[in-house]
């Protein structure tokens, strides 16, 4: 009884400051998120195919919000059969210890222009970084579009291990770009 007590105490203050938001709901036909490295000088991109983002969110009040998102590394997609077999390894993505990689916000922050810093943790192969998201929104109509991109390290991941963390051919730098449609979020 207690606890459901304190739920509901913590859900009524919360409704009654203004704090709680409707959840924004993705579109996954318009949203994606792809990643690019270079293997010997050359651009090669990839994709996640299956993801899953809990985002509830007001421009006018960042800090409140939240961002959560969980991908499936084993959806993890370069187009090209022979490559993608090796991604799910435990050289890899490990995916049968680590199917998953998340990101948690741990702040939210304007910067103006319909900018926003989401700093958090992500967490890949069961290690856990702190990085910064810089993420630009644009509003047409009823739909929320959410672009932005970031760099990660590759080896601090252990992303490519054994002879793999020499990055002489595989660049240690993986550039992460995403867009993703939302729908449920406020005016800017």
């Amino acid at each position: 009884m207690t606890k459901f007590r304190t739920a509901f105490v913590l859900a009524a203050s919360l409704a009654l400051s203004g704090v709680a938001f409707a959840q924004a709901k993705v579109v996954p036909a318009q949203s994606q998120i792809t990643f690019a490295i270079k293997e010997m000088g050359v651009p090669v991109e990839g994709k996640f195919g299956q993801w899953t983002a809990d985002i509830a969110f007001d421009p006018k009040k960042p800090e409140a919000g939240k961002v959560a998102f969980t991908i499936a590394t084993a959806s993890a997609s370069f187009g090209n059969p022979e490559t993608d077999s090796e991604v799910p390894k435990a050289t890899w993505f490990n995916v049968a210890k680590f199917p998953n990689a998340t990101f948690a916000s741990t702040s939210l922050k304007a910067k103006g222009g319909g900018k926003f810093d989401v700093a958090g943790k992500l967490t890949v192969k069961g290690i856990s970084k702190d990085v910064v998201v810089p993420i630009a929104l644009a509003q047409a109509g009823a739909n929320t579009t959410a672009t932005g991109a970031f760099t990660i390290r590759r080896n601090e991941f252990h992303i490519g291990e054994g002879e793999w963390t020499d990055t002489s051919q595989l660049t240690d730098e993986v550039a992460v770009k995403f867009k993703i449609v939302l729908t449920g979020i406020a005016p800017l």
